[in-house]
């Protein structure tokens, strides 16, 4: 009787299981993509219309949740990933898919290097596997591409993936409060095997990292958000954690929600972050906040701040996901959710957009940034139909999309602990088990 509910309570938790929304801003913000569950939605700003995308590979594109969406350096490039096990590369000229590669396990992270060369992926086994897309030619398809594995965090579910500026590294986060910067190798068929550093100091998992630079300062800096609700500083070159920043407590004294007391809210995660290589700064978006907190980075200091928190005002908009380009003062956002029970849309989205990152106020000093209104964001109202989709969307359905978010982030990324007796029966439910029978 135990292990039927167990084994109940599992399949019910993969079936009710929801992905956040996810945006991603191609490097010159010629396009931007969102995804939502297996939706992805592309909007061409240089033509000013939705983008409709070719794949001869498979169909539908996604069969399941997509878990990452990511631009190559170029934005030649543009690769999505997740839960159905399938890393789709596509070439942004034409929107076609030209290679579609089979994960083992389910994808939780995808990188593309800066030479758009290799496409990195990680599964939820802690696997790092790299695609070759040397020889690859506009329009040019092919499924005969096979991903090797590099490296591995044994068994630990790998959060975030980004290369070095110079290529040299890879970085890898994980659920298990360490960042990993290995030298990517030169043959991949050789594997992953020198480990630069490891940077330690979280004490939650790692939800997100990102490359903060500029033009003094070139290789730049690594910054990383966590479940302990800081964002830190980091030299990948010898591991040394340069500067922490307490976010969730700084940025409650300047109307960051408090906590209602519950044991899990005591620290608010950071859900994502993002440079906004224009000006030095760094967005993060934390779970429960309607809005983003602005860090400033002062690389010569090596140092982190809060320069201010921008809220959203009026509605419920907590951002699942941020992201900007290398050329642009604009920070995308998206909330939404997909699979949210008692909804009669498989998905779920909203788009919103700040400028102004640029501009000064010469009294405080600040950054007179500003929310756009829907009318005024690039793309305008096409954009956002394609992008959100064209269902009317409540209120308080984004509120219940939150909570779910956070219940789910929260099962995914914080271990959990097991009886022995539970401990053993899924043991013997491993697939691994299975077919050695």
């Amino acid at each position: 009787m135990e292990e039927t509910s167990i084994m109940e309570d599992g399949e019910q938790n993969r079936e009710m299981e929801v992905a956040p929304a996810l945006i991603a801003v191609h490097p010159t913000q010629e396009s931007v993509a969102v995804a939502v569950g297996s939706d992805l939605r592309v909007f061409d700003l240089k033509t000013g219309g939705p983008v409709h995308l070719v794949d001869n590979t498979a169909e539908p594109f996604h069969r399941d949740s997509i878990r990452a969406v990511r631009y190559g350096a170029k934005g030649k490039l543009l690769v999505t990933a997740g839960d159905d096990k399938l890393v789709k590369i596509w070439h942004t000229h034409a929107w076609s898919c030209i290679c579609t590669v089979l994960s083992e396990k389910r994808v939780s992270a995808v990188a593309i290097s800066n030479d758009g060369l290799f496409t990195c992926f990680a599964d939820k086994f802690g696997v790092v596997w790299a695609v070759d897309l040397d020889g690859f030619h506009d329009n040019q398809s092919s499924d005969s591409k096979k991903a090797v594995p590099i490296l591995a965090h044994y068994c630990s579910i790998i959060t975030s993936l980004e290369f070095s500026p110079d290529g040299r590294f890879i970085i890898s986060a994980d659920r298990d409060f360490k960042i990993r910067v290995t030298v990517f190798p030169k043959k991949t068929s050789d594997g992953a095997h020198e480990i630069q550093s490891f940077c330690l100091g979280h004490s939650e998992f790692v939800s997100c990292i990102a490359f903060v630079g500029a033009s003094d300062y070139p290789d730049g800096f690594l910054v990383s958000g966590s479940g302990d609700s800081t964002v830190r500083l980091w030299d990948i070159t010898s591991g040394s954690l340069l500067d922490t920043c307490e976010v969730g407590a700084e940025a409650g004294s300047l109307g960051f929600p408090e906590s209602n007391g519950k044991e899990d809210e005591c620290c608010s995660p950071i859900t994502d972050l993002c440079a906004i290589p224009i000006c030095s700064l760094v967005a993060v978006a934390i779970q429960g906040l309607s809005g983003v907190v602005l860090l400033s980075c002062n690389l010569s200091e090596k140092t982190l701040s809060i320069n201010q928190v921008i809220s959203i005002k009026g509605e419920t908009f907590i951002p699942t996901s941020i992201g900007t380009s290398s050329s642009s003062d604009i920070l995308w956002m998206v909330t939404g959710v997909s699979n949210l029970q008692g909804f009669n849309s498989s998905s779920l989205a909203r788009v919103k957009a700040i400028s102004g990152f640029t501009k000064l106020n010469q009294v405080s000093g600040e950054i007179e940034s500003t929310v756009l209104e829907d009318k005024d964001i690039p793309g305008g109202m096409q954009l956002l139909e394609k992008l959100q989709g064209s269902v009317k969307i409540e209120e308080d359905v984004f509120l219940a999309a939150s909570e779910t978010l956070k219940k789910a982030m929260r099962n995914l990324l914080i271990k959990k602990q097991y009886s022995v007796e539970k401990r053993e029966f899924r043991k013997r439910g491993r697939n691994d088990r299975k077919n050695k029978r």
